[in-house]
């Protein structure tokens, strides 16, 4: 299996209850086997689970830095998506409170695929990444409905070597299947073609 990010030679590093993973030996993305992909539709019945709920001041705290950058760098006349938004699009929500408007997409809970034939300048994608089971293909859609200048805002938590990938909380949900690593997402911004990366803390910023 060739890496889905850099396409560099993969190997496997790792079987954890009874799941593969492989290892990119070039940007180190680790990514699960295909075959322990949950079908659709249990992959929903997972997200159903999830409680983002936009009135919980919990969720509204976490997803804050999104909030407040897309306020900080976009003016309320622009036009965003929430890909991936999920049960309770939160960032959306708070952003409609400032004037905003952002679509939304998500290809379990508003399937809507013309929302995608649009452009936007700037597009949410909030613990969504690392559900993509084919990344490439994503971002490329992703960068090809941004306008020039446009910003593409992720948020996700990012491998890195001295994580303990066996007890890493973050692989324990069955619908995470790519995990990145910086490298990662430097190989993403060249191969897609995006014009800037930021990497915050909280936070990366792809900008078109």
């Amino acid at each position: 299996m060739l890496c889905s990010l850099c396409f560099g030679n993969t190997l496997k590093t790792s079987v954890i209850n009874q799941k593969e993973y492989l290892q990119c030996l070039n940007c180190k993305a680790i990514f699960l086997a295909s075959r322990h992909y949950l079908l659709p539709s249990e992959e929903k019945a997972r997200y159903e689970a999830h409680n983002n709920d936009v009135t919980d001041p919990g969720y509204r705290e976490f997803v804050k830095p999104v909030v407040e950058e897309i306020l900080k760098q976009h003016s309320a006349d622009s036009l965003g998506l929430d890909y991936g938004c999920g049960t309770g699009p939160v960032i959306s929500h708070e952003l409609s409170k400032k004037g905003y408007q952002t679509v939304l997409f998500d290809p379990f809970f508003n399937p809507d695929d013309s929302v995608l034939e649009r452009s936007f300048d700037y597009i949410i994608c909030c613990e969504v990444m690392e559900h993509f089971q084919h990344p490439m293909a994503e971002f490329q859609k992703l960068r090809s409905i941004l306008r020039p200048g446009g910003k593409l805002y992720c948020k996700t938590s990012l491998y890195s070597e001295d994580i303990d990938f066996e007890n890493w909380y973050y692989k324990d949900d069955a619908t995470h299947v790519t995990f990145y690593t910086t490298e990662a997402l430097e190989h993403l911004k060249n191969r897609v073609g995006f014009s800037g990366l930021e990497i915050m803390p909280e936070l990366i910023v792809f900008t078109r």
